[in-house]
């Protein structure tokens, strides 16, 4: 295993509020890259904005304002979510940055020096929501099933394309891999859409849309925006100018990539077609999440405007609140509901009166009826959670720890050690004892899970203290 490990997200459009749906991602993605450090190994994890785009330049020309204060304004908003979800990112990338754009335009030429990009004339119905062309068959009652509430353009122009045919051998010789894709099924369906995927337009006319990257030679078309927005993975790390990280994490490090369901066509066959093209190393593991819906199970998306905002859930509840709900109450790959009544239900049952309750009476009997605080055990994690982790499993990984809550809680109700520590002291405290190893043990699970939480249980731990106040209050 390569001492140096790459994470990165999907980068959003900045067309709107940042929404729980890409919190998940981000928690998700945060929990892996502070797993991965806690191993021992040097992490890079990068997040951004994609700023580029018909539907960003629409909805700028809404709000009456000019296109770039518009991106700058968003932008940091999604920047904000650093400190509000309590992430460790080391980089955020915006396509619209000097780096992105010279990145993006070096990477054209190398594809186009390679014989892989020409130009033709093309008609087709046009999804502004997904920024690209839609085909009939994918049609859902005439509508992009993706955008229901949208109309299709019809499109008729002439573009570059990129010679994804070149490639398609490669692509599934590289779909066929290990550890690849997680999970499995989606490999599958990785493996459908490179069989029969055609060459795909990567440029659009500037008379129509001129909120893009410039495309080297050619000042009268603008890269589309997936092909500069794919970029951003390798653009973060300093490619091409400084290419120090991108050798260290990308070519000889373990890179991941996190994404949404819907991205099975853009991150494991356009982009690795492209890597392809460019002569650069494919991505090692992408691994696809599913959607988080409202009521009656429809996804929620910023076009559909049912969308709950992570920051009104953190100031309400806390941070460490929304990343339980996101680890254990969000499956890890299938579609999940997020409703305020059913995060206030879980937070209620799980944190305040699971978690927040055994802490506060493990220690209130630890501070009680020891002397000092209790030495703990170098090695007490169950290998299982290691197991989990390493499949990205975070959903089975945070219900091993509240399994463990739940058998100190048992422990706790067989044994009664605040009643037998009055009767038989030393056997009362070696029950007390054991306790506290259980609950650290609880500590260093949730450490990339519930950072601040896993800190604050030390703390308690090492100085045999009881929390003053709940660590989780509840809401009534």
């Amino acid at each position: 295993m390569s001492k140096n490990f790459y994470i990165t997200t999907t980068i959003p459009y900045v067309n709107s509020d940042p929404h729980i749906g890409f919190a998940f991602e981000l928690v998700q993605s945060d929990v892996f890259a502070r797993y991965q450090r806690l191993l021992g190994r040097e992490v890079f994890f990068s997040t951004g904005t994609d700023e580029y785009g018909q539907k960003i330049w629409e909805a700028s020309q809404k709000e009456g304002k000019n296109v770039q204060d518009y991106v700058d304004h968003y932008a940091q908003i999604f920047l904000d979510l650093k400190n509000i979800l309590n992430l460790s990112t080391d980089n955020f990338i915006r396509t619209t940055s000097r780096e992105n754009i010279l990145a993006s335009q070096e990477f054209w030429r190398l594809c186009d020096k390679k014989g892989d990009i020409y130009k033709k004339k093309y008609k087709g119905l046009y999804c502004v929501g997904c920024e690209k062309f839609i085909t009939e068959k994918d049609l859902t009652n005439n509508r992009c099933p993706l955008h229901p509430n949208k109309d299709l353009d019809i499109v008729e122009e002439e573009n570059y394309f990129f010679k994804l045919s070149n490639y398609r051998k490669q692509i599934l010789d590289y779909l066929s891999g290990d550890r690849v894709i997680f999970p499995e099924w989606r490999r599958k369906e990785a493996i459908e859409v490179a069989q029969n995927m055609e060459d795909f337009s990567i440029s659009r006319s500037k008379s129509r849309l001129s909120w893009g990257i410039a495309i080297p030679g050619d000042d009268t078309q603008v890269m589309y925006v997936w092909f500069g927005a794919l970029v951003n993975y390798i653009s973060t790390l300093g490619w091409p100018s400084n290419t120090g990280n991108f050798e260290k994490f990308w070519s000889q490090g373990e890179n991941v990539q996190t994404a949404g369901k819907d991205m099975v066509k853009f991150q494991s066959v356009m982009w690795q077609g492209m890597l392809m093209s460019a002569g650069l190393p494919q991505t090692d593991t992408v691994v696809y999440h599913g959607f988080i819906t409202g009521d009656g199970g429809v996804k929620m998306s910023k076009s559909l405007g049912n969308v709950i905002n992570p920051s009104e859930i953190v100031a309400e509840y806390g941070t460490d609140a929304l990343r339980y709900f996101l680890s254990r109450e969000i499956s890890s790959f299938e579609d999940s509901p997020f409703t305020k009544e059913g995060f206030k239900e879980a937070y209620n049952a799980n944190l305040a009166n699971g978690l927040g309750n055994l802490v506060s009476r493990v220690m209130k009997m630890a501070e009680t009826n020891l002397s000092a605080p209790v030495e703990i055990p170098e090695k007490t994690i169950p290998q299982e959670y290691f197991d989990l982790l390493e499949k990205f499993e975070i959903q089975k990984a945070t219900d091993l720890i509240w399994q463990k809550i739940a058998e100190a809680d048992r422990y706790i109700q067989e044994t009664a050690p605040f009643k037998l520590v009055k009767i038989d002291k030393e056997k009362g405290v070696e029950i007390i004892k054991d306790l506290v190893i259980r609950l650290y043990t609880i500590a260093r699970m949730l450490n990339p899970i519930l950072p601040a939480t896993s800190v604050k249980i030390k703390e308690l731990v090492k100085t045999n203290k009881s929390p003053v106040q709940p660590l989780f209050a509840r809401k009534d």
